[in-house]
């Protein structure tokens, strides 16, 4: 999934990431704390569940074809003059085969992802790919140790909030999670950029509140809504 169509689904113009630049901007402007912004079309590729669904699919679809052997072999008695017991089961077979390919194809939507990938499974992938971005964009290295990442898994509909361990310390996780509640929520009902920059504005009260700006004030981290292309 390329990032025009990441942002497309999350329903942003060009004019919106503007927004949320200028509204991470400004909830920093009193605060040490820094926030960071991070959205992907999903944290995992998932491939293993979507083939172990597929072979179980295709089993399945075997499993009750069998019983239809009398059916297929009339069906081929039209175009065989006395079809083999071999061709009756390797169409068999090949009507399976088929049905397990086109699960996998299908298996590649969001919406079966869901279904088939266990609701644990897709949080600790989330959980996972969200720390690893913590990392990769240097939120964990801030001078003060007052990095927060808002990271938005859109596939599994969720929404991590991960906080560094100067803000840990004094906000409990409970409200960062809270405020992840308000952005998946704008998600779902196709409000994302309010939802996000009403987020942004409550996490720039929370830092300011224990982390009030200094003197010097540097600006650490990139301001705006970073996609991710990869998993």
């Amino acid at each position: 999934m390329t990032s025009g169509t990441l942002a497309q689904r999350l329903r942003l113009k060009e004019a919106d990431f503007t927004a949320i630049e200028e509204a991470v901007r400004s909830a920093e402007a009193a605060t040490s704390g820094e926030i960071a912004l991070a959205a992907t079309a999903e944290s995992h590729d998932y491939s293993f569940y979507e083939l172990l669904a597929s072979v179980l699919i295709g089993a399945l679809s075997f499993a009750v074809l069998l019983p239809l052997q009398n059916l297929v072999h009339t069906v081929l008695t039209r175009f065989f003059w006395e079809p083999a017991l071999w061709q009756t089961t390797a169409v068999t077979g090949a009507l399976s085969f088929g049905i397990t390919a086109l699960f996998f194809l299908a298996a590649n939507m969001p919406v079966i992802d869901r279904l088939i990938i266990p609701q644990a499974v897709r949080s600790r992938m989330v959980y996972q790919r969200a720390l690893r971005h913590f990392v990769e964009s240097g939120t964990y290295a801030t001078a003060d140790r007052t990095g927060i990442l808002v990271f938005v898994s859109l596939m599994e509909h969720e929404v991590r909030i991960i906080a560094d361990t100067a803000v840990s310390s004094k906000i409990p996780q409970e409200q960062w999670d809270h405020i992840a509640e308000t952005v998946a929520a704008g998600v779902k009902n196709n409000s994302f950029k309010t939802a996000l920059i009403e987020a942004i504005d409550i996490c720039g009260s929370l830092l300011t509140e224990h982390f009030p700006a200094d003197q010097t004030n540097p600006n650490e981290l990139a301001d705006g809504l970073v996609l991710l292309e990869e998993s």
